[in-house]
């Protein structure tokens, strides 16, 4: 018998079964194993497999990360960095194409075996975004804490270099304000207040990719003199690096963290690999920054008739060294310092490349980034930065074993001026002196002036090597157990040099390089991190429980050397130290610092309604002595969603409810390595040939943990199937057993000891974020977010503070961030003066009287976003606002009528008996009635005012080109601003800007375009 084939025989047995269907169509048709919702037999039996091909996109292009699933089976694909997919599927399949933040389209298999589709974005999907809580991921409608979060898609709009920029007004209870506009400044930012009476004691914990990142400051006050902060290590980080930032708030989402977590977690995540076909990425953007404004000062005019009226009240005449009103300089001369000083025009740079992709089991992304900026001050100064980081995911095909590497090295090179001229330039007269000779040096005006430019002699310099490395390495063991260890390096070399050369002096005093100097600073840090962790998920009928344990295993090491060099043959040889007269150690120190912490979790979740999380940590600090070294920290969190009860959902507006609560504790380390311990420096002094030591602190063992106790209540509820989405949340925190230097007798020699107050500081809020579709059909859509925060900071209470020397610092039921100020009571109408309250009435006006109290902290905070697309265009606009005081412009500037400029407010100001308004009596220095009651005046309410304002923050404008005009590649083309506009009462330079004389935040315009192919 002839063997018959597989393809023979199918086509026989087809031919078979039509003619089954021909002859008896009613039997077959009512034969429940053959008829099929309608189908017949025969269709059944004739559908076969095909691939089927597509590409999907958006209105603005393709769409990589698209799940295409088969409904009610689990074969699915991803689509690539170009959009395209492939997928087995047969006739009247039921394809799925799914993406966060879009709408989910349903298309059923046809006889076409390509099918191309356009998602529509779908703002109302947010909830279902996965959230890093650290150790673990939460859907965002799951989870029981408090974590806010921003996307690349949020960073990527802003022309900044600062990761901490990119949150400020975009998070409910993240208060974030700039410390300078010079490169490679800082930022100042606190998680729902102040916990810590010590300032330093408020830093969160970062982590980058895992990895704790620490965010002690590298830099010096001997050296960073051009900032009011020191240099911040977390300049290092790219923002163009980063996938997203997530920021844990309360005691359910920060105690898995335990001592690290009192004032909240700062996750930071890159980016990542995708699967795909290799992507290249590049993109290049340049723009300008200015000044955002200048102060309203006196014109020429108008100072010299203030001075020449001061003198007149005075009964003196001008001296000899007043030059600027005895004829030397000329009085028709104008310049407008602020223009000439710090009115320049800064330029950015930067170009970014990647290329990215990979298979199913392994994706790969390597990407270099390159910043260029430099300064709005006169010369030739500028602060580079280059990135490069690779990453690489590996999973095995069963996806039981999986792979994580990344890593990140960083160089900064900045170089600015030892100073900053801003406040030379709200104080230089407007008749000073031309800055150049006509033959283009700098003009000393016959050493009657001390030129602003030969200060810019002095440089201020650092670079920074920064690496950061992790791996994660897991593998799953049963069904829902996983053994997952994660590890982590950083290493960070800091060189910081300040230059004093003898050019900055007038050269008519004959000084040569025997009078330069330098000082350095040299840090470096290393850390190193291991955390083993097993996991257990199982799903239960109606529920299901995730289990969590593991163990932390940190140290890191630092040493710092801080030297001055005196004294130099040639100042060409400046920053050599071997050439200098004399070399003089200030600080050489080694720090070592280890911990290492057990932690766990349980999570039960029922009918996906009920959710419970407790968290909880054991934690070891070297940081605290014999007996006090261990501390267990813990939470509970709960959760329920009411929007998934039967007698609610989908029957009223209301499309998601939940509300959600969490109490505990976290504790906080941050004080520095071995405060408990006797400690000595080298004094460099020598006695009897022997270097003396010199005793540096006392030692005191039975310190310990300080502790936070954390209190929430939240409700989150979508309305018009989330088309507006609101979230409530109510927090109370409690700081107890404050680390602070507990003051000492003088005769001990030492002004404190280490050790735990018995202080108590309480941070309560309300935050509030809202977030609306208030349009999307079509090709338009347009998004508002808004967030508002609350806050009131309070000290509960402090044992003997009215005996203490914190006693002018702190108030019991007051604020943290004050000032005690003298009560200002106005104008002596008969002698012009500023006059203000005896508080305690012993008719001597002293600092006894300092008894008004300013609260410097803003009353609320927050910022309002608005997203339009049309087609392939974007427009982002952002708003940031601030309610708070501040000192006001007078308190940047000197006594009126003395030598220096003057706010226009000055102008209004007493000039004979009888006058009650506006400024005191103008005084050349002469009265001397009239220069104590000015800087009293420095010290009173008067000098403190309004100082809110709602800044447009962020505007970037995007269109994305169509791929057919560039071959199938993508580019997008970017116009970006921040810090456009301010609206605000303030008459100073900045509101938002807390420490005066130095250069405020910049207005920055980029363009920029980036290719894909």
């Amino acid at each position: 018998m002839n063997k018959i084939s597989y393809v023979k025989g199918r086509r026989y047995l087809v031919l078979c079964c039509l003619c089954l269907q021909i002859a008896y169509p009613d039997e077959l048709s009512e034969s429940k194993g053959i008829r099929d919702k309608g189908k017949d037999f025969s269709t059944l039996l004739i559908t076969t497999q095909q691939i089927i091909t597509g590409t999907i996109s958006d209105s603005n292009g393709v769409l990589p990360g698209v799940t295409v699933a088969i409904k009610d089976t689990n074969i699915n694909a991803i689509t690539d960095e170009t959009g395209k997919f492939s997928i087995a599927a047969k006739t009247d399949d039921v394809l799925v194409f799914s993406y966060i933040g879009y709408k989910t389209l349903e298309v059923t298999v046809t006889n076409s075996n390509v099918i191309n589709v356009t998602l529509q974005e779908d703002a109302t999907t947010l909830k279902e975004v996965t959230v890093n809580a650290g150790y673990y991921t939460v859907k965002d409608k799951e989870r029981t804490g408090s974590i806010s979060k921003i996307t690349s898609k949020d960073i990527e709009k802003q022309p900044v270099t600062n990761v901490l920029s990119t949150m400020q007004g975009r998070m409910a209870g993240v208060s974030i304000t700039q410390t300078s506009g010079v490169p490679g400044g800082g930022f100042d930012l606190k998680i729902r207040g102040q916990n810590s009476l010590r300032a330093e004691g408020n830093s969160p914990l970062y982590l980058i990719d895992g990895v704790p990142y620490s965010s002690e400051s590298v830099g010096n006050s001997r050296t960073t003199s051009v900032m009011p902060t020191l240099a911040n290590p977390l300049n290092s980080i790219n923002p163009l690096d980063i996938e997203s930032i997530e920021v844990l708030k309360d005691a359910d989402a920060t105690a898995i963290y335990g001592s690290r977590g009192a004032n909240g977690v700062v996750l930071i995540t890159t980016k990542k690999g995708k699967q795909g076909k290799t992507r290249y990425t590049m993109s290049v953007s340049q723009g300008v920054a200015n000044a955002t404004q200048f102060m309203k000062l006196l014109n020429t005019e108008q100072y010299l008739a203030m001075r020449n009226e001061a003198f007149a009240n005075d009964g003196f005449a001008p001296s000899f060294m007043d030059f600027d009103v005895n004829g030397t300089w000329d009085p028709n001369r104008y310049t407008d310092w602020q223009k000439e000083l710090v009115g320049g025009t800064a330029t950015y740079k930067d170009a970014n490349a990647s290329v990215s992709g990979g298979s199913a089991q392994t994706q790969f992304m390597v990407s270099g980034t390159f910043h260029d900026e430099t300064t709005v001050f006169p010369g030739d100064f500028g602060y580079k930065r280059g990135v490069l980081r690779s990453n690489l995911n590996h999973a095995s095909e069963n996806q039981k074993f999986r792979l994580s590497l990344s890593t990140a090295y960083t160089v900064q090179d900045n170089d600015q001026p030892a100073v900053d001229l801003s406040r030379t330039a709200m104080l230089l007269a407007p008749n000073a002196p031309a800055l150049y000779n006509d033959d283009g040096s700098l003009n000393w005006e016959g050493s009657t002036w001390e030129n602003p430019l030969a200060a810019l002699a002095g440089k201020y310099r650092t670079k920074t090597y920064d690496v950061i490395a992790n791996g994660t390495i897991g593998y799953v063991l049963l069904p829902g157990v996983e053994l997952k260890s994660a590890f982590g390096i950083t290493d960070t070399k800091h060189d910081e040099t300040r230059t004093t050369p003898s050019t900055i002096y007038d050269p008519v005093y004959g000084a040569g390089p025997e009078f330069s100097s330098l000082i350095v600073n040299t840090v470096n840090r290393r850390s190193w991190i291991a955390e083993p962790q097993l996991s257990w998920a199982q799903q239960w009928r109606y529920g299901k429980t995730e289990l969590l344990a593991g163990g932390t295993f940190q140290q890191q090491k630092g040493t710092r050397l801080v030297q001055q060099g005196n004294g130099f043959v040639s100042n060409s040889l400046i920053y050599n130290l071997a050439s200098a007269f004399s070399v003089n150690t200030l600080q050489d120190q080694q720090t070592d610092y280890k911990y290492q912490a057990f932690f766990g979790r349980f999570n039960y979740s029922y009918q996906d309604k009920y959710i419970l999380n407790l968290t909880g940590r054991r934690d070891g600090s070297s940081r605290f002595g014999p007996g006090n070294q261990f501390a267990t920290f813990g939470a509970v969190g709960a959760a329920w969603l009411f929007g998934e009860e039967m007698f609610i959902k989908d029957k009223s507006i209301l499309s998601f409810g939940k509300l959600r609560g969490s109490y505990g504790t976290t504790g906080n380390d941050l004080i520095g390595d071995y405060q408990f311990l006797d400690t000595f420096l080298s004094s460099g002094v020598s006695y009897n040939g022997v270097i003396v030591l010199e005793p540096t602190r006392l030692n005191n063992p039975n310190f310990g943990w300080e502790t936070n106790k954390k209190l929430e209540l939240a409700l989150e509820a979508g309305f018009f199937k989330d088309r507006i989405f609101l979230t409530l949340g109510w927090y109370n925190n409690r700081s107890s057993s404050q680390l602070v230097g507990i003051p000492m007798p003088a005769t001990t020699g030492f002004p404190s000891l280490q050790g735990n107050l018995n202080a108590t500081v309480q941070n309560r809020g309300t935050e509030i974020t809202l977030r609306t579709v208030n349009f999307q059909n079509g090709n338009f859509s347009w998004t508002t977010n808004f967030n508002i925060s609350f806050s009131k900071n309070k000290l509960l209470s402090f044992p003997d503070l009215a005996t203490s020397t914190y006693r002018n610092q702190f108030v019991i039921g007051e604020a943290l961030n004050i000032q005690k100020v003298y009560r200002y009571t106005g104008l002596d109408p008969q002698t012009g003066v500023f006059t203000f309250e005896d508080m305690n009435g012993d008719g001597v006006l002293s600092g006894l009287d300092r008894q008004v109290v300013k609260d410097f902290n803003p009353s609320f905070f927050g910022g309002l976003s608005n997203q339009f697309t049309y087609g392939r265009w974007a427009l982002d606009v952002m708003f940031q606002f601030v309610k708070q005081d501040n000192y006001t412009a007078a308190a940047m500037t000197g006594v009126p009528g003395t030598m220096g400029n003057q706010p226009t407010a000055v102008l209004q100001h007493w000039q004979a008996p009888g006058d009650t308004a506006g400024f005191q009596v103008y005084t050349a220095g002469y009265n001397g009635d009239a220069v104590d009651a000015y800087f009293n005046y420095y010290e009173s309410d008067a000098l403190i005012g309004d100082a809110s304002f709602v800044r447009l923050k962020n505007v970037a404008l995007t269109y994305k080109v169509p791929e057919r005009w560039l071959f199938g590649a993508s580019c997008k083309v970017t116009l970006e601003g921040q810090n456009l506009l301010t609206f605000t009462s303030y008459e100073g330079r900045d509101p938002e800007f807390t420490t005066y004389g130095y250069l405020p935040p910049l207005k920055v315009f980029t363009a920029g375009l980036q290719f894909s192919f």
